[in-house]
């Protein structure tokens, strides 16, 4: 199964999912002009990628800023991902949040009592979001 890398823009975020790993991030700042047609690419990509595999996934967010449309389809994505967990995926979610950005630690927490996932909140400090983005 192929990958999927969408490089990140001014509105968009950086989604990398690599199929062999199972890591997948979402990093960046998250508003599309239609958030449907940007995320619908991810759905794909997961529906395919939970379809052919049983290995433990991981799917971190680090995200800078997200509007109300892409937050909404964030949680459709978690929603996606506590079915496939309910059918027996093994899925973990990592939420990155800068330590003094109480308005995405706030959305993570938001989402973390919603959906019925390992879901873990981790505070980074800004020069480990800068030494991350040297892995991409």
């Amino acid at each position: 199964m192929e990958n999927i890398d969408i490089r990140p823009t001014a509105n968009t975020p950086l989604i990398s999912f690599n199929a062999d790993t199972g890591k997948l991030k979402i990093k960046g700042r998250s508003i599309p002009e239609d958030p449907s047609e940007f995320y619908e690419r991810v759905f794909h990509w997961l529906e395919r990628y939970f379809s052919e595999t049983n290995q433990d996934t991981e799917l971190e967010f680090q995200l800078e800023y997200a509007n109300s449309g892409s937050s909404k389809y964030i949680l459709e994505l978690l929603r996606d991902l506590q079915q496939y967990a309910s059918a027996g995926k093994n899925i973990r979610v990592i939420w990155c949040y800068e330590l003094d950005d109480e308005s995405i630690e706030e959305l993570g927490e938001h989402y973390r009592n919603t959906v019925n996932l390992p879901f873990e909140l981790r505070g980074i400090k800004e020069e480990e979001e800068e030494e991350d983005e040297e892995e991409f």
